[in-house]
């Protein structure tokens, strides 16, 4: 697609904060225009609009304008009914990432280490103690433990659903993501906790560069997710 516009900036107005592009709104899909809550984050996309393509008349592409594109999951897909998205998200609890242990000691004991206090804040904040198993096989949850668990996801607002939404798949794991969400872990850490598997292994075998790059694009996403966390809940 080609740019069409000079400049873009955000425009505090009814409902929030648009963004404008010389002088017009972003839309939506839908037809209305987008706005947010927050300054910063509307500043944010403003700045993505103002670095795509480049200048007027250059090919862009949506792949430049994640938090744009993020934005309009949220308004667009996930307000009109947020229970479809959370219900999807709570399923990951089901067989979460930070539940299945390896039977070499050496890493069981970094993924208690590691990932231990995670459940223990799950079980406490969340009231939502999750059963802990060796090997890959399914282990069953409690069903408490995982409507808890599911009442957590529906308690943030649509544009924070669409980050988790982001997050979880990437981590693997929905205990990291609302830990990732309610600021326990920043995004390395939360990244770092989610590969702790793969960093190990590489120890004795080396790198390979495909599970490099698609780490590499993980962490992009988790990174995405973290800043529009930060950026819609900035005054």
């Amino acid at each position: 697609m080609k740019r069409f516009w000079d400049s873009a900036r955000p425009e505090a107005g009814e409902g929030g904060f648009a963004v404008l592009l010389d002088g017009r709104p972003v839309r939506l899909p839908s037809g209305g225009a987008l706005r947010v809550a927050s300054r910063p984050l509307a500043e944010a996309l403003a700045k993505e609009w103002n670095a795509a393509g480049g200048a007027k008349g250059r090919e862009f592409s949506h792949e430049q304008l994640p938090l744009t594109r993020l934005v309009g999951t949220a308004e667009e897909r996930i307000a009109p009914d947020p229970a479809a998205t959370t219900a999807a998200l709570a399923r990951y609890a089901e067989t979460d990432l930070l539940c299945y242990r390896a039977e070499d000691r050496r890493l069981a004991e970094r993924q208690a280490a590691a990932w231990d206090p995670l459940l223990a804040w799950a079980a406490q904040a969340l009231d939502a103690p999750l059963r802990v198993t060796q090997g890959v096989m399914p282990v069953p949850q409690d069903p408490q433990a995982l409507s808890a668990l599911a009442r957590a996801v529906a308690a943030h607002p649509p544009i924070e659903v669409a980050a988790l939404g982001v997050a979880v798949p990437a981590l693997g794991s929905l205990v990291l993501g609302l830990a990732l969400a309610a600021g326990r872990l920043d995004a390395a850490a939360a990244e770092a906790a989610s590969t702790l598997d793969e960093r190990f292994q590489e120890e004795f075998w080396g790198t390979d560069a495909e599970a490099t790059a698609r780490r590499a694009g993980l962490a992009a996403d988790i990174a995405l997710a973290a800043r529009l966390l930060t950026l819609a809940r900035a005054a």
